[in-house]
């Protein structure tokens, strides 16, 4: 096996068996750092790792499980800014991979049995036919876009897993809409890949509002965004408790000993409500204060015109 890193920096590093414990070590070559993807609108990120270590392992181990060894050619995996492109020797035997996406396809036989009977038996692989869809389902799950593979070349598969965005709205689709049928996230991914589709799925992803456009041109719809945007208004416009702001500034004293009013003022303006104007924020803060004060939690060590406010003994 060849582990290859393209990009602005170049390396590789070959790997020989037993595949056991080299897959694990060409694994640990990849850089598989934390993303954080920022849904448009949404307050929090959401971090997620560049590549899940049971697809790369599946992908990889399925490579050498299906490999064409007659061809005495190399398991190559191609680690490239966003993606990884993994190849192997031989045609696609059973089948074709999107018999595999739903789960349904049990492969009636392998083009290297004992070697796939005892990688099973090792827990490597799955010889039930799980496995594919298993991939895009992880995927899915990750918002990331679905697995390609691409057989257009005689005598070899190549699968592309991607490490990253391709089109924030389809990402952004699959946070929101969390129930999503895989049919239907595969053929979303179809859109943002700008690849063909057929009229049906067209006709379904349209009548549910999930896409938009006249084909060929057709996008993954921005409505999940605006319906987002909407949800952070409101949270933007909700008053919260007095007792959460309270809490704020004495949790500040508590820590830094002492505040001016500008001080408080500039902890607790940006975190009231966005439908209040700035005067009434100065007022509700002038009104908070003057209850901690009458409730004996805090006092101030200054003068009237210049207040400094610690906590209470």
């Amino acid at each position: 096996m060849t582990w290859k890193l393209e990009g602005p920096e170049r390396a590789y590093e070959h790997f020989s068996p037993p595949f056991l414990l080299s897959t694990s070590w060409l694994y640990r070559r990849i850089r598989n750092i934390q993303l954080r993807l920022l849904p448009q609108d949404e307050l929090l990120p959401i971090e997620v790792a560049k590549y899940d270590q049971k697809i790369v392992l599946e992908a990889l181990h399925n490579c050498i499980a299906h490999q064409d060894y007659t061809r005495n050619g190399r398991v190559i995996v191609i680690e490239q800014p966003d993606r990884l492109v993994f190849e192997n020797e031989g045609v696609f035997f059973e089948g074709e991979p999107g018999d595999y996406l739903e789960g349904n396809r049990v492969p009636r036989r392998y083009r290297n049995p004992f070697l796939a009977q005892a990688m099973a038996e090792l827990n490597m692989i799955d010889t039930m036919g799980f496995g594919i869809h298993d991939m895009y389902a992880r995927q899915a799950k990750r918002y990331f876009p679905m697995p390609d593979y691409d057989l257009s070349e005689a005598g070899a598969v190549r699968l592309t897993i991607y490490g990253g965005v391709v089109d924030p709205a389809y990402s952004r689709l699959l946070i929101q809409k969390t129930d999503l049928r895989l049919a239907d996230i595969l053929a979303l991914d179809r859109v943002q890949k700008k690849l063909p589709l057929p009229d049906e799925a067209i006709t379904r992803l349209r009548r549910s509002g999930l896409i938009e456009g006249r084909k060929p041109n057709l996008y993954v719809s921005a409505k999940v965004a605006k319906a987002t945007s909407d949800k952070v208004d409101y949270i933007r416009t909700r008053a919260q408790d007095d007792e959460f702001y309270a809490k704020l500034l004495t949790d500040y004293l508590e820590k830094f000993g002492q505040a001016t009013r500008s001080e408080i003022d500039k902890l607790l303006m940006d975190k009231l409500s966005d439908g209040l104007s700035p005067e009434q924020k100065r007022n509700k803060i002038s009104n908070l204060v003057t209850k901690l004060r009458r409730r004996g939690r805090i006092h101030n060590s200054g003068s009237r015109g210049h207040p400094i406010w610690q906590l209470a003994e």
